[in-house]
Order: C-alpha cells, then sequence, then structure tokens
C-alpha cells in the first residue's frame, strides 16, 4: 500500500497529510473547499475532484472532519465515499465523532464488501505537524494491522480498542477528561487574580507539585498573555463534550462536572470565541469573574 487518499484538510488533516508525503506515500487529497488543497499539491500531492473520485483511485482512503454531520455527508453524500467503496477498499476515519455515527458508517462500508477502520486521534496541530498524535483505532483488525506504516508516520502511540465505536467512545471520555481540566485551570487562574495574587504564582504552584501536567504548562503561560491562537479550536472542544455529555445520557452515566464545563464552553462561543483554541474557555470564566467583590478577608 503506497498511495493513500486523504479527505479533509482542515488544521489536523493538512498536517497528517503532510506527513504521510514526508514518509513516502502517494498521497491524492480532496477538501471541500478546494483551495486548501493547493499547499499539499505544491509538495508532491494530487488532487481529486471528489471523495468519489479519491476512494476510486487509492486502496485506502482518511478522513479527517469536524463532526458526525460532516463525517455523515463525506460518506453517505452525492459524489461521496460510499459511491466508489468495494472490495479491496479501507476507509480510515480520523474524525472525532459519536459511537453510532462511527458505527453506522462502518456497516455501510462493510456491506459494500470495504473495510472500516475508526481513528480518531489525540492530540492538536502540534503533536499532528510532529507526527507525535495517539490513535485510538477500531474496527478491522487486519485494516489496521495494514495501516501500521502508516501510522507510524503520523503517530508516537496506536491502540487497537476493538469493535467499531469503542475508539469513538474513548475519544469522547479523553476530550471530557480535557475540558474538565481546562476550565478547572480557568477557575484557578481567575480565583488566584481576584483573590489579588499573581496567577503566575499559581502556575508555578502547580508545576512544582502532584498537579503538574503538560496541558497546565503549555496553556497557562499563553492564556496569561491572551494568546489563543487555535490549536485545537473551541467550536470543537465543545461539540466534543456535548457528544460525552450524549453518550453518557445513553449509558445512563452521570457526568455533572462534564456538563459545567460545557456550560462554560458554550458560553465562550457565545463570546466569540469559538475559532479560537479551547484554551479561551478563559474568556468566559473571566467575564463570569467580572463583577466586583468583597475585599478579601471582609
Amino acid at each position: 500500500m503506497t498511495r493513500i487518499g486523504f479527505l479533509g484538510l482542515g488544521l489536523m488533516g493538512s498536517a497528517m497529510a503532510r506527513n504521510l508525503l514526508k514518509a513516502g506515500f502517494d498521497v491524492v487529497v480532496w477538501n471541500r473547499s478546494a483551495q486548501r488543497c493547493q499547499p499539499l499539491v505544491a509538495t508532491g500531492a494530487k488532487q481529486g475532484r471528489t471523495p468519489r473520485e479519491v476512494v476510486q483511485g487509492c486502496p485506502v482512503t482518511c478522513a479527517m472532519v469536524s463532526d458526525p454531520s460532516a463525517a455523515g455527508e463525506l460518506c453517505f453524500g452525492e459524489s461521496g465515499v460510499l459511491e466508489a467503496m468495494g472490495p479491496g477498499k479501507t476507509y480510515v476515519d480520523f474524525s472525532t465523532v459519536d459511537p453510532d455515527t462511527s458505527r453506522r458508517i462502518g456497516a455501510a462500508v462493510a456491506a459494500r464488501g470495504g473495510r472500516f477502520l475508526e481513528a480518531p486521534v489525540s492530540g492538536s496541530r502540534k503533536p499532528a505537524e510532529e507526527g507525535t498524535l495517539v490513535i485510538l483505532a477500531a474496527g478491522d483488525r487486519g485494516a489496521y494491522e495494514e495501516m501500521g506504516v502508516a501510522f507510524r508516520a503520523l503517530a508516537r502511540k496506536t491502540l487497537y480498542l476493538g469493535e467499531t465505536g469503542r475508539g469513538a467512545a474513548m475519544k469522547l471520555a479523553v476530550n471530557l477528561v480535557m475540558g474538565e481540566m481546562m476550565v478547572a485551570l480557568c477557575e484557578g487562574l481567575a480565583l488566584a487574580e481576584k483573590a489579588g495574587l499573581a496567577p503566575e504564582d499559581l502556575l508555578d504552584v502547580l508545576g512544582a507539585g502532584a498537579l503538574a501536567n503538560p496541558l497546565f504548562a503549555l496553556k497557562g503561560p499563553k492564556m496569561l498573555q491572551g494568546n489563543f491562537e487555535a490549536a485545537f479550536p473551541l467550536r470543537h472542544a465543545q461539540k466534543d463534550l456535548r457528544l460525552a455529555l450524549g453518550l453518557g445520557d445513553l449509558l445512563a452515566q452521570p457526568l455533572p462536572a462534564g456538563a459545567a464545563a460545557n456550560e462554560c464552553f458554550k458560553a465562550a462561543r457565545s463570546l466569540g470565541a469559538g475559532g479560537e483554541d479551547f484554551s479561551a474557555v478563559y474568556r468566559a470564566v473571566k467575564a463570569a469573574a467580572a463583577a466586583p467583590g468583597p475585599p478579601l478577608g471582609a
């Protein structure tokens, strides 16, 4: 397998497709906004006119789109993946969707004689660029084994989790924790500042003890500088929280902290931060803390 199709060239998809090119694969790309293909075409990729055309010309086609609606349209829509799917074809979906969406796509691919592998990734823009993502794969085991070389060009760690839907569920659980952690950091920084403390000192204390972690170390200083350049857009983080809460509903699993975090992210979207980094939820937490309170100790 030397030729791979890649559908969806946003922040993550474009970086992943570029790493496949660097690894020596013959990559055929497609994006709904065709101009996004040009930087990759300039470095050796070929451009397909439709998802169907890409699948027709490639034994393996990968996708990385924003949400369940986009993933469904890519597969089932006019000139979509399913129209060219058949024996000898493999479809690998890196998108973050709910388990039901993933199972529906997987069943449709299998019904056409193709193989399906869901492979949502843990990591944002920089790991995507560096090829150090974590791939959470599930579905066709043979497809997983055959994707080994390609996955090594994209990720530092790959897990095979079993039947289709388990990869999607794992990704939602991971991003649920991440969203909750980000809101916790925002609340701590806002509280420290409101109490007259230097928020930089809070980051120093957190980094010196049991709460030290790469997320706080990476995002905390940028948040205090007001740098919310998107590595993982906030609207996508809120979408993942919403999907995680939906999965919790289906499983009758209470997720009170996740629900509270989701409300903070929704508030940040209402402030216009949807296209900024997910750490811009700090804007919503700060806005809630803007009203003056009593002096400390009053």
